[in-house]
């Protein structure tokens, strides 16, 4: 113990003593003697070398050198503060400051604005809705009920069962709460993000964009439905573009279509990317069924409408010519780069 107590006395005369020509003495001071392996902790190591009867004296005696190292710590600090205010001439404040990278947005974005802007200038509102949603309003409603086959092109990621709440399949959803709403006609489109209980490839995602459509007025035809996507399509790709419907299901339109364009990135001669058709499907849509509109409590005798739906990162890579669904959400920087600027 009187080793210690010698030790003690010695490292206070030290502490008091201490001196430096480092930039900053408090910081150095610090690492020798509060840091984690510093004379303070050396010291406080052996107070399992100290008799049981003494510790509790020794104990106070290292608290108060260690009490003794931070005051002196603390002014080191104050001088070191006080020292930078004295020489701010190392500091030209007139200096022009480092120039921030300028950030892109991502292409899943751009298209995204650019497919609202567009069916805005038709009269088309923006609609949202939630991202979990029940049963009802994700299948029942859409003419999808429980056990139909068509359920199993949408399996998806249920939160709960009984009652069935899940991530919705599509923005379809959100056409159904505004339908619900009974303020007629409707003209909407639905962007958002959809779940799909899908292998990841360079063709396919668990998750993934849409932007779903609706228009229910009276007199609603099928003409209508074509004129609005000719359109967009030219809007969105150019007048120069192809484009065919051919017939298709779904459960909740009828007469139903996809919609195919010519292939961006063959000019139509064909390739992998159109399994060497020369056509690519961007899109499905059709009339809405009449059992869907009694669902949301429409009358299917006095209105009708089209639908229609299509993935973002479809258009996306498409437009880009993008060939790998997953670097949209892979981060990464060489990829985002090369997109519109953020300003």
């Amino acid at each position: 113990m009187n080793n210690l107590l010698q030790e003690v006395e010695n490292s206070k005369a030290e502490i008091n003593n201490f001196s430096t020509t480092d930039k900053n003495p408090a910081e150095v001071f610090r690492i020798q003697f509060l840091g984690s392996k510093g004379l303070i902790k050396s010291l406080m190591g052996e107070m399992k070398n100290v008799p049981a009867e003494n510790r509790r004296e020794m104990g106070q005696v290292l608290n108060d050198l260690k009490l003794f190292a931070e005051n002196k710590y603390e002014e080191l600090k104050k001088t070191s503060d006080n020292g930078q205010e004295t020489t701010g001439s190392e500091v030209d404040l007139s200096l022009p400051g480092e120039a921030l990278p300028l950030g892109s947005r991502h292409p899943i974005s751009i298209v995204r604005n650019k497919i609202i802007s567009i069916f805005q200038r038709l009269g088309f509102a923006v609609a949202e809705g939630p991202e979990i949603e029940d049963d009802w309003h994700n299948f029942t409603a859409l003419n999808l009920p429980e056990n139909h086959p068509a359920r199993d092109m949408q399996d998806t990621f249920y939160v709960s069962q009984n009652p069935d709440w899940m991530l919705r399949t599509h923005t379809s959803s959100v056409q159904v709460r505004e339908m619900k709403k009974g303020k007629l006609p409707i003209r909407i489109i639905c962007p958002g993000r959809v779940y799909r209980n899908e292998t990841i490839s360079a063709r396919a995602h668990c998750f993934f964009h849409q932007v779903e459509g609706l228009y229910i007025a009276s007199d609603v035809s099928f003409a209508d439905l074509k004129q609005t996507l000719y359109f967009f399509v030219q809007e969105m790709f150019g007048n120069t573009i192809k484009v065919r419907f051919r017939p298709s299901y779904f459960p909740f339109t009828e007469p139903s279509a996809e919609m195919d364009i010519t292939c961006l990135i063959c000019g139509g001669t064909g390739c992998n990317v159109c399994k060497h058709t020369g056509w690519v499907e961007i899109l499905g849509c059709g009339m809405v069924h009449p059992k869907v509109l009694e669902n949301c409590g429409i009358d299917s005798n006095k209105y009708s409408g089209f639908a229609f739906g299509m993935g973002i990162e479809r258009i996306t890579m498409l437009k880009y010519q993008i060939k790998d669904l997953r670097l949209f959400s892979e981060n990464d920087l060489r990829f985002l780069k090369q997109f519109t600027s953020a300003v």
